[in-house]
């Protein structure tokens, strides 16, 4: 009975058989995130808020180097504020939660609470832009959003509230914002490859899966196991629809009045399940060791006549390791394979063993959470090996994702094809005309969406596979969560 309820404390199905119970149990089981007791929000863990913490301090560093500064604006955002902009008001009015106050009077505004911050921002911008010497004006805030129009709730793919950065810049040029909204969708790419250990396609969205209100957006791609592609970050250039609407002018250096150009870019805690499912396993979570905040937990094997000697031994160890956040598993009344399954569960990046066998030889025992590589490292290279098999780690786990990648993301030839591609659970490039009509069919009859026109993608002219029409570059497309 013990042992039975032992092993419900791991994860009881395999990722192959059952994607969706094993992503929730993972999550669950590794204290990742939890249900809340209003449908479509969730509890986030400190196993999984330390990831977005990681995540913070990352691109923090980045927006530093960009010269983009933090801020806060207000949760709520008056009525108004969103029909300023028709195209924008239109897409995110079925996700409006409104606010109800039983002391409001008859002639005060209805407010919402953000599902996104462009109008709420950019009514202090126009208070704050004169000169072409304000601009650009960079700002970022990292905040909570809610958008009330979710079915089904997927811990941190699909609720109603999550977390996210929102950066919101204004230029004098187009030409500037064209090259910040590529600059800072590269820094996700980059962030996310380097950080996260997940390859991704770049490129721009069609017409029909733009941000609303945007002039045109621009995505970074990825795929998950399932055969789903999940969007994890997008870049905006929003044109001067926004200006307009905010009234926000400002005079240039030949003293004429002019409307600015805006971007605005974000990704959010989607991010934390891009890594549970491109990198877990049947054991349960895998962390990238970039991004996990304890990359190795030092468990000592316990003899009643060694303990002592273990115990200091393992505490050395530590010291040595303190800058990686190594820590001692010094729980009592659990067996040291018990302690092993639960690291491991919770994806630890390195367990390190140090029993009296270990001690007499001078060495301990590592094993990576990725492959389950075993490796004796001498005492006096432990510093320097340590780090060495942690970068080994990040490369082979983003090399094993990208096979994955490149191994399911086909080219089709024609429509019955394409068909049998995406029920193979593939990325599918296909020369599309772009059109919104088109593609309103093509999500009808194959349950697809655009994801983006690959900026790798080479202008070279073909016939849409779907309609006959002209096609100047293919398009990748894929279900999607």
């Amino acid at each position: 009975m013990a042992q039975d309820k032992e092993n419900l404390l791991g994860i009881t199905v395999k990722k192959n058989d059952d994607f969706v119970e094993w992503y929730n149990q993972v999550i669950l089981k590794s204290q990742l995130a939890d249900y809340a007791p209003i449908r479509g929000f969730m509890v986030i863990r400190p196993n999984g808020y330390a990831i977005w913490e990681a995540i913070q301090r990352h691109f923090d560093k980045v927006l530093d180097n960009l010269k983009v500064e933090n801020a806060y604006f207000p949760l709520l955002i008056p009525k108004s504020f969103f029909e300023r902009e028709a195209e924008h008001a239109q897409g995110f009015a079925p996700e409006l939660a409104w606010v109800e106050s039983r002391d409001a009077k008859d002639d005060e505004e209805k407010v919402a609470i953000r599902p996104t911050s462009e109008t709420i921002m950019y009514d202090s911008y126009a208070k704050w832009i004169r000169s072409w010497r304000d601009l650009p004006l960079r700002i970022n805030q990292w905040c909570n959003v809610l958008r009330w129009e979710v079915k089904q709730t997927k811990l941190f793919l699909r609720t109603r509230e999550f977390l996210w950065q929102e950066g919101h810049c204004v230029y004098s040029t187009k030409e500037e914002c064209d090259k910040e909204v590529r600059l800072v969708l590269d820094e996700y790419k980059k962030m996310i490859e380097e950080l996260l250990a997940i390859p991704v396609v770049a490129g721009v969205k069609t017409e029909s899966e733009k941000f609303a209100g945007a002039l045109y957006t621009t995505t970074v791609e990825a795929l998950m196991p399932d055969g789903r592609a999940l969007q994890m970050g997008t870049s905006h250039n929003l044109g001067q629809g926004f200006a307009k609407a905010f009234n926000m002018h400002f005079t240039d250096e030949n003293k004429q009045d002019r409307l600015p150009w805006q971007s605005s870019w974000g990704f959010s805690t989607r991010l934390i399940g891009a890594i549970v499912m491109v990198h877990g396993d049947d054991k349960g979570l895998v962390l990238p060791p970039r991004v996990a905040r304890r990359k190795a937990v030092i468990v000592p094997v316990l003899f009643e006549k060694s303990k002592d000697a273990v115990l200091k031994k393992a505490a050395e160890v530590e010291s040595v390791l303190s800058s990686i956040g190594a820590f001692v598993d010094l729980r009592e009344n659990y067996s040291t394979g018990w302690k092993f399954n639960d690291w491991e569960l919770k994806g630890i990046p390195l367990r390190i063993e140090i029993g009296p066998r270990d001690i007499e030889k001078g060495h301990v025992v590592v094993v990576r959470r990725d492959n389950g590589k075993k490796e004796f490292v001498k005492e006096k290279d432990i510093a320097q090996r340590i780090l060495q098999i942690l970068d080994e780690m990040h490369s082979e786990m983003f090399a094993k994702a990208k096979g994955f990648l490149d191994g399911n993301t086909v080219h089709a030839k024609d429509a019955k094809e394409f068909g049998k591609f995406i029920e193979g659970k593939k990325m599918v490039h296909a020369y599309f005309c772009e059109e919104k009509g088109c593609e309103a069919q093509v999500k009808e009859k194959f349950g697809v969406t655009s994801r983006c026109i690959p900026f790798s993608e080479k202008e070279k002219k073909g016939k849409c596979i779907f309609c006959g029409k002209a096609a100047a570059r293919r398009t990748l497309f894929a279900k999607a969560y």
